[in-house]
């Protein structure tokens, strides 16, 4: 319990100092979003209109310490100012609506690559000198080895554009109804097979090689070896006395990626058009979109430190030594 509360106290820490760093990198940078938006007008705007813009934008010029209140205020209420790139808004609308697409592709595909990787290093790691040890690591390493902006658009290329059997963009079709339906859900499934075979295709050797090689030093460990002596099973030793230690690094890897997934796969979401938290930020960041970036730091932030926190709960269970 001690433990537990510590580490609380340590990521309540890293959340503030996350929080104070999302606040000070946008007011560092040069420009403004009014002044983007006078750049769109060509200037052709009244001072009335730009003060209106900047106070909904968040842009005042008191104090450096009482913007930061304000900053901080905000925050607690739910508020992360209006988005330039979707005018007028608000910037928690923007992610409310990316953020599912995000969480269904990269999520899903995340934890289907982890799964396969984590499952085929466990099996040729036990049956190493194989032929499956032989032929898999090379194969999946040599798709990982590819750019993978590079594999999306082969794969684009080959399976929707010659063989038609895909979508080429976006994530749905036009002509079913949003919303929580039979056809829309299973046009969006369609819409996302291809981008998340190619996320899976391209991580997966990662998950495979790091428990491959960690389960192989694994088995070399003395309560391996009694548990052979014992005469247990080759499945029971498998998986609960080489596979459940050798999996401890990966889970932390897996916690990592995890967080990452709230930031889009930026490059996925662009070449085949679909939308996404990765999309939404690359807008923001060609138009100069503050709000929006801060909002979706800060939603990067807050993931990676809650996936760390939950690989410190499972490594509570899966290691007694921290126990």
């Amino acid at each position: 319990m001690q433990h537990l509360l510590r580490r609380i106290g340590f990521y309540l820490v890293a959340l503030w100092a996350s929080i104070t760093i999302n606040f000070l990198i946008p007011r560092m940078a040069p420009g403004d979003p009014t002044g983007a938006v006078m750049a769109h007008f060509q200037g052709r705007m009244s001072p009335q209109a730009i003060h209106a813009l900047q106070l909904q934008f968040g842009i005042s010029h008191d104090s450096f310490f009482l913007q930061y209140l304000q900053y901080l205020g905000n925050l607690f209420h739910g508020d992360l100012g209006i988005s330039f790139t979707y005018f007028p808004t608000p910037v928690t609308t923007v992610l409310a609506q990316e953020l599912p697409w995000t969480l269904a592709l990269v999520g899903i595909s995340v934890v289907i690559s982890f799964t396969l990787g984590t499952l085929i290093g466990v099996l040729i790691a036990w049956r190493r000198g194989s032929l499956i040890d032989n032929v898999l690591p090379p194969m999946l390493t040599f798709f990982s080895a590819i750019p993978y902006f590079w594999l999306a658009l082969i794969t684009l290329y080959v399976f929707a554009y010659i063989l038609n059997w895909f979508p080429l963009n976006g994530g749905y079709s036009t002509s079913t109804t949003v919303g929580w339906n039979t056809d829309f859900l299973l046009s969006a499934l369609y819409h996302g097979l291809l981008p998340s075979f190619t996320i899976v295709l391209a991580s997966i050797a990662g998950w495979m090689l790091g428990m491959r090689n960690t389960m192989i030093t694994t088995m070399t460990e003395d309560y391996v070896l009694l548990a052979e002596a014992k005469g247990l099973s080759q499945r029971h030793i498998m998986l609960s006395y080489a596979a459940r230690n050798a999996i401890l690094p990966n889970v932390t890897g897996f916690a990592l990626s995890l967080g990452f997934v709230i930031g889009g796969a930026l490059l996925t979401e662009v070449v085949f058009s679909y939308p996404g938290i990765g999309f939404a930020l690359l807008q923001a960041a060609q138009n100069s979109d503050y709000p929006l970036l801060q909002g979706i730091f800060l939603l990067i932030a807050v993931a990676v430190l809650g996936a760390n926190f939950f690989a410190d709960l499972v490594y509570v269970v899966l290691d007694p030594r921290v126990r």
